[in-house]
């Protein structure tokens, strides 16, 4: 079992940046595939970024490339979003989930349900 922990958001400009960090607690944490999904008002939950327990194979949707990033640091068993060029369409709550390594999670990584751990959510508020 893992505990995830969000930080980072806030209330932000268009066009500024912000990074969110996950934090994972628990025995063999470093052992898991990580993503991260937001949810705006009335929409339904997106993907947005998701990493292998490796950190060697990362996956952004097609509408955050080259404006996305996520990394990890295995040591600190910590997952990082580097958001930027913020626009208002990007305000939601992000959370940041978790499942154990498995074969297979690479075709579906992009599915909420693939996940067996959330973390609260952390706010993003993009004003114009």
């Amino acid at each position: 079992q893992v505990e995830l922990v969000e930080s980072g958001g806030g209330l932000v400009q268009v066009g500024d940046s912000l990074k969110l960090s996950c934090a994972a607690f628990g025995r063999a944490a470093s052992n898991y595939n990580m993503g991260w999904f937001r949810q705006a008002p009335g929409k339904e939950r997106e993907f947005v970024a998701a990493i292998n327990w490796l950190g060697g194979i990362k996956y952004l949707a097609d509408s955050e490339k080259g404006r996305v990033t996520i990394s990890r640091d295995t040591a600190k068993n910590t997952v990082y979003l580097q958001m930027n060029s913020l626009k208002p369409e990007d305000t939601a709550v992000y959370c940041c989930a978790a499942v154990y390594k498995t074969t297979g999670w690479g075709f579906i990584h992009h599915y909420s349900e693939t996940y067996d751990y959330w973390g609260q959510g952390t706010q993003v508020t993009v004003s114009s």
